[in-house]
């Protein structure tokens, strides 16, 4: 039987635990351990952060595993998804689409028209999947000179 997840609001004392997860999620794409290192600040999810509300884990139903984790931010009428990472263990079981739906789903409800997501590259199918429209791209904030997929999701 497939193990199976609930979402709710992540809580601040999980920042630890969320970034190790994003972390862990960024590698399962086969970065090396130079690339990796540098990728411990960005992906990072202070409890601060997780204070905003804007952040959702998800986390297996059967256990305390948390197999995601997603943070939206909102300006306006736009929002940007700033973190969307699955567990590799936990892939292919509907956690991405569940978390990229919340997110949409909370841009839509704060009144936003678009959502802007700046892509792994490896990632930007699922974006593709879920609807998003690749509008050029965006520098990397971990190597210089690296650009990566700029999306963007319409939302009303």
């Amino acid at each position: 039987m497939a193990a199976s997840f609930k979402l709710r609001p992540a809580a601040p004392q999980e920042s630890a635990a969320l970034s190790a997860l994003a972390l862990r999620s960024k590698g399962h794409w086969g970065y090396g351990p130079e690339f990796m290192a540098k990728c411990v600040g960005p992906l990072t999810i202070s409890p601060e952060t997780i204070g905003s509300g804007l952040v959702m884990a998800a986390q297996c139903t059967l256990s305390e595993d948390l197999f995601g984790v997603c943070h939206v931010t909102v300006a306006g009428k736009h929002a940007s998804l700033e973190k969307l990472f699955v567990d590799p263990g936990a892939m292919g079981l509907g956690v991405g689409r569940a978390l990229f739906d919340w997110a949409a789903e909370t841009a839509r409800a704060a009144g936003c028209n678009s959502m802007v997501i700046e892509s792994d590259p490896d990632a930007e199918a699922f974006y593709k999947r879920m609807g998003a429209v690749r509008v050029g791209e965006a520098p990397s904030e971990v190597i210089p000179g690296r650009m990566l997929p700029m999306l963007v999701l319409r939302i009303g």
